[in-house]
């Protein structure tokens, strides 16, 4: 039977596909269901994984990256509900050893989600090649579908393809269930997303401020960690989340100058998507 890994990332988007494909394929694939847990997720995500396993049966693996020293890359390890880390600890791991990430430096995909999955699935018996990888991109959403390298790589997008479904599908089967992931668009899955527009990130904050004490305090601790390849005024600063290499302090000093409560920002259909729920997973390269 032929293998298929499902990357759930925790948004509504991707537990629909899950759900489609548990329902649909079971009977042509053997499936491992993933979830890589940050230490940074919204509460509410963690939550809604959970009750997908209890109300779905996704039987969903818990996993978080195993950082070693030198130069052994990042492993995994298995977790769950209640032992995931809500305080940042995978993520904080990361950063000690490979540095702040930011647009320039784009790592934590791929060292808290991806290389963790690899490490889950080659445990198990998997062998690279031998499984695909179902990837959570609506039929709506086609500029975020990589199509070169996309048989190369394993990758399937189920709804884009198998059951093309848009995001309208997709509110509309979680309107029909008894519970739903408790997030508005603008936060994501990530509470601090450094990809999030100025906007999102200063609502976050009108929110509940606390939220970037974790990255704030990531750049005084690791500022230094690695090095700036940017050419120009940034190349001897310490890393930084945000764009344009602001800083977290940076941030919430614009976000006091702003008064965003007047301000009164709306969120267009194009910023909604940007991060609307989650970062995928094996999306690039």
């Amino acid at each position: 039977m032929d293998k298929l890994l499902i990357c759930m990332s925790g948004g509504r988007t991707s537990a629909f596909m899950t759900k489609k494909i548990l329902d649909d394929y079971a009977d042509q694939y053997e499936i491992a269901v993933c979830f890589a847990n940050t230490g940074q997720e919204n509460d509410a995500t963690l939550d809604f994984v959970k009750e997908c396993d209890d109300n779905f049966n996704f039987n969903t693996v818990w996993i978080e990256a195993e950082v070693h020293k030198g130069r052994i890359g990042t492993t995994h390890k298995v977790v769950n509900y209640k032992t995931a880390s809500r305080v940042g600890k995978p993520f904080e791991d990361v950063i000690a050893k490979y540095g702040i990430p930011n647009v320039s430096y784009p790592h934590c995909t791929r060292d808290l989600k991806e290389a963790p999955v690899h490490s889950y699935i080659k445990s198990i018996g998997w062998k690279k090649g031998e499984y695909q990888t179902a990837i959570g991109i609506r039929s709506d959403e086609p500029k975020r579908i990589r199509t070169i390298n996309t048989n190369k790589m394993n990758r399937v997008y189920p709804l884009a393809s198998w059951f093309p479904s848009d995001k309208q599908d997709v509110m509309n089967f979680w309107s029909e269930q008894n519970f739903d992931l408790q997030l508005q668009d603008y936060q994501g899955n990530c509470k601090w997303c450094y990809k999030k527009s100025t906007k999102k990130l200063f609502q976050i904050m009108d929110d509940d401020i606390t939220i970037f004490d974790f990255p704030n305090s990531m750049e005084k601790k690791y500022g230094h960690v690695g090095t700036n390849s940017i050419k120009g005024d940034y190349s001897n600063q310490p890393r930084a989340f945000f764009g344009k290499y602001m800083t977290t302090k940076n941030m919430i000093e614009l976000f006091n100058e702003t008064n965003f409560k007047q301000t009164h920002f709306i969120f267009d259909d194009y910023e909604q998507e940007g991060c609307a729920e989650s970062c995928e997973a094996f999306v690039d390269g």
